[in-house]
């Protein structure tokens, strides 16, 4: 039963290794996944440790398999994922591997270089194509040069220095001897600047021409650019320099171009042969990358896993100590107690594959003070509730866990405030189908953040959605109409003359029916009547009247059941003085109030109807206008008012002469006794809670001081959200408990002010918590209606309507009715129900016996360790 509802019982080991057998031991404990290695040298850096330089040549290696990732992701290439695990490999196979991937790399980097040197060159010579085409039909404009001459002797207006950097010769002859140009490539988003740049720098003696080249060009990044081919006339060398130096700062390229239209032509047809051998030997280079990089792909996710694991192993090796001898290391593991033979048989095996001659010696130690850490198996259905319990906080050391309770808790709580048929179907086929198709999409790898918390949750939502349809036949409520399955137990009891008099006036006027001529007396046969959804006028009177003391009953039910796990919190610990000054006063203070309440609201349903007319606890009970006002009357408990007792004067059969406000009168024999005696019972409880334990803590502190008693031991738990105080008398055959250590100085000021907050959180705790289940009944009720409302306000108009329209109408509407209803009633009212019920079990019920103060087993496992590093790799 332990194993069920308590973590598993976790033990402290040593482990001896020799060192040529510590490397396989490790692996196959990752291999196994069950112990938690502590890091012995935490004093120590992590660059001073043994293995470092291990670590090291571990992550160069993974250096090197991300730059092949990233390299055969950037060529779209499929990479092969198994998703197995590959065995760790041996210490010698780590130069292997190195050897491997110092190849790899080599040969991709300079087969990277060639590829973008040859890529350069081939955007050179298409750029030197593309001149040579341009320029040759510059030239062959007969009016080319001619415009460059008039345009360069053409008489300007007079500058600021009245100066002409090429001067009138003339006939122009000498001027066209002297004329020079130069050609380049510049991108289109440039060409104005420069434009306006050359210009004004050269004073207007320059000559630009420019051709836009048609088809995009790419430069050597692959990057796609539109440029433009420009050729500008000028004289004299220091107009040269300066078209030079403006070229270079607008990053335009200049290439040579013959003068003579011969050359240019022999030039443009020796550049399209070194295209076309650039184009061969440069898709033969991409094809052998392309080569390496497939062969790559098959392999990287295998060898990235072996060098995980490698890398892992070594750090878990620098977490051990090496002994005086330096011959074997000493490792320190926290393993459940009940996988002791598997985890010395993994140990076996780990040493003969190493071949060493000497076992290693696994040593459990006793009397283990420190504190434990808290294992609870999960499967892939308790886990998403087990992460709920854990968000709350991990459990200490086999303190119960409120996992199991939850898996029928939460999702019961949840349905009650989002109780509904209809949404409930809607949720419940949700979940199912993230069941059915969980492979798939485990498969897909999906890393949206909003998905992936609900897939994770998926058999919450599940249960949730169960649970919901429950609730919605209990309330018979289906998109906030009910269900006629059984035929009503109400009848209309109103005769043909009344409805037609009603009728022929005109008027309107509220009819009720009256419970003892309409009513039959057998109930509905599950959940509410039908005829409730057509009470206009007292239909949520009744609801509320229902729902709520429903979440009383069922908030004082699961904190009574939560305060009784205390319990067995308090046995397992061997805690005496808490069961006797803790647990009892607690339960009587519960029981006083709250329990109490719950028996008068039940025995309220069962004993006293509508009609009326018969004795009851010996009082005679005229009707509904005189049953219990269970409220008021738990006030006037408190207040100790005098009250009458019975409903009527004398108690006469048959009278209805009430007697005062008889729904606030004493309705049972010896009622103003009992209650009297029960709120002496839960003050007197409050003392004994704050005073008793601490008392009696202090005393047997005096005894053991006085008496020398080395064996006993007082410890306070004062982590704890209710500061609970254990108590150890004989350490040498008892669990440590609860995780704490021995040996704590005694101080009675500390455990006086935790346990006054321990006392007043719970007695006021009582209340409020009580009136926090009311919730329940709020979220039902607002469910309820806004549900009413969306079928009101909207489906319902389409069936005012007939003919084409009305079916027009009925089609556009039920799709706007869905996605309303799915937005809000689904997902936002989902949502709240989900938050309200995460906060009834973290608050209400688990305050009541759970410390939550313990730190979680993390196991040293090579599939954990690949799956985050997954993660990791998808998230980024």
């Amino acid at each position: 039963m332990d194993a069920i509802h308590r973590s598993e019982e976790i033990s402290l080991a040593q482990i001896y290794l020799q060192n040529e057998a510590a490397y396989n031991c490790v692996a196959e404990m990752g291999e196994l996944g069950l112990v938690q290695f502590r890091d012995l040298n935490a004093d120590v850096s992590p660059f001073q440790r043994k293995y470092v330089a291990e670590i090291r040549r571990c992550d160069e290696m993974e250096r090197k398999l991300r730059y092949l990732e990233r390299e055969i992701k950037r060529d779209d290439i499929p990479i092969l994922d198994t998703g197995e695990s590959p065995e760790a490999p041996q210490p010698r196979e780590m130069s292997d591997l190195e050897a491997t991937f110092e190849k790899l790399e080599h040969e991709l980097r300079e087969v990277n270089q060639n590829e973008e040197m040859l890529k350069k060159n081939f955007v050179e010579l298409t750029e030197l194509k593309h001149i040579l085409r341009k320029t040759q039909t510059f030239f062959e404009e007969t009016e080319t040069e001619r415009q460059a001459l008039d345009s360069l002797n053409a008489e300007e207006s007079p500058s600021h220095d009245n100066a002409r950097l090429i001067q009138d010769r003339g006939d122009g002859t000498n001027a066209k001897a002297h004329l020079k140009f130069v050609a380049g490539i510049i991108q289109r988003d440039h060409l104005v600047g420069f434009d306006r740049l050359l210009w004004h720098a050269c004073r207007g003696n320059v000559f630009l021409r420019q051709a836009e080249i048609t088809e995009s060009l790419s430069d050597a990044s692959g990057n796609t650019v539109n440029k433009v081919v420009f050729i500008i006339f000028f004289q004299g060398d220091q107009l040269k320099s300066r078209v030079k130096k403006i070229c270079e700062a607008y990053h335009a390229t200049l290439y040579p171009c013959p003068d003579t239209p011969q050359e240019r032509r022999e030039m443009s047809i020796g550049v399209m042969t070194r295209i076309e051998d650039l184009k061969t030997v440069l898709g033969q280079t991409q094809d052998h990358r392309h080569r390496v990089l497939v062969a790559a792909a098959k392999n990287v996710r295998l060898w990235m896993a072996k060098v995980r694991k490698i890398k892992s192993i070594y750090y878990t090796l620098n977490m051990c100590n090496v002994d005086l001898t330096q011959k074997c290391l000493v490792a320190e593991v926290w393993f459940p107690k009940l996988e002791e033979d598997r985890i010395r048989i993994s140990l076996k095996r780990g040493s003969d594959e190493s071949g060493s001659t000497v076992a290693p010696i696994f040593h459990v130690m006793q009397n283990v003070k420190e504190k434990h850490p808290t294992y609870n198996r999960t499967n892939k259905f308790t886990r998403s509730f087990q992460n709920i319990v854990d968000a709350y906080g991990i459990a200490s050391y086999r303190e119960i866990n409120p996992a199991p309770y939850t898996i029928i808790t939460f999702p019961f709580l949840f349905a009650i405030m989002f109780g509904d048929f209809g949404h409930g179907t809607i949720m419940m086929l949700f979940g199912l189908f993230l069941i059915l198709r969980e492979k798939q999409l485990e498969a897909a790898r999906i890393r949206d953040d909003i998905f992936q918390t609900f897939f994770g949750g998926r058999y919450v939502i599940f249960l949730m959605g169960c649970f919901s349809i429950y609730t919605g036949i209990i309330y018979n409520d289906a998109f906030s109409k009910s269900f006629n399955l059984f035929g009503s137990a109400w009848s209309n009891s109103i005769n043909e003359k009344t409805l037609h008099d009603l009728i022929s006036s005109g008027g309107e006027k509220i009819l009720t029916l009256e419970p003892n001529v309409s009513y039959d007396g057998s109930p509905y046969p599950i959940g509410v009547d039908p005829i409730w959804n057509l009470a206009d006028t007292n239909k949520l009177n009744f609801l509320n009247s229902m729902k709520m003391k429903a979440s009383v009953l069922i908030g004082i039910s699961q904190m009574t059941f939560g305060l009784g796990l205390s319990y067995y919190n308090h046995k397992f610990f061997q805690s005496r003085l808490d069961i006797i000054y803790v647990f009892i006063p607690q339960m009587l203070f519960l029981t006083s109030i709250f329990i109490y309440l719950c028996f008068q609201i039940v025995v309220k349903w069962i004993a006293y109807d509508y009609a009326g007319g018969y004795t009851k606890f010996g009082y005679y009970y005229p009707g509904a206008g005189c049953a219990p006002a269970l409220l008021i009357g738990l006030i006037n408990m408190f207040m100790m008012k005098d009250r009458e007792k019975g409903f009527v004067v004398d108690n006469t059969q048959g009278s209805h002469e009430y007697l005062g406000a008889c729904h606030t009168n004493f309705w049972y024999p010896g009622q103003s006794f009992f209650e009297t005696i029960f709120l002496l019972i839960a003050l007197a409880c409050i003392p004994v809670m704050l005073f008793a334990k601490p008392y009696f803590l202090w005393k047997e502190n005096q005894m053991r001081t006085a008496n020398g008693h080395a064996q006993l031991s007082v410890r306070a738990d004062v982590n704890e959200d209710d500061a609970q105080v254990y108590h150890y008398e004989d350490t040498s055959d008892k669990p440590a408990g609860h995780g704490h250590g021995h040996g704590e100085e005694f101080n009675f000021g500390d455990i006086m002010v935790y346990q006054a907050i321990h006392t007043i959180e719970f007695a006021l705790g009582c209340i409020s918590h009580t009136a926090s289940y009311l919730r329940l009944w709020a979220l039902s009720l607002a469910h309820a209606q806004l549900s009413d409302v969306l079928w009101s306000m909207v489906f319902r108009h389409a069936f005012e309507l007939d003919g084409y329209v009305g079916a027009i109408a009925t089609f556009v509407l039920f799709f706007i009715f869905a996605f309303l209803t799915l937005a809000i009633l689904v997902l936002m009212e989902g949502l709240s129900a989900f938050l309200h019920a995460l906060r009834l079990h973290w608050v209400e019920f688990q305050s009541k016996f759970y410390a939550g103060d313990g730190y979680v087993f993390n196991p040293f496992s090579f599939e954990k360790i690949l799956e985050d590093a997954r993660n990791t790799e998808d998230t980024q």
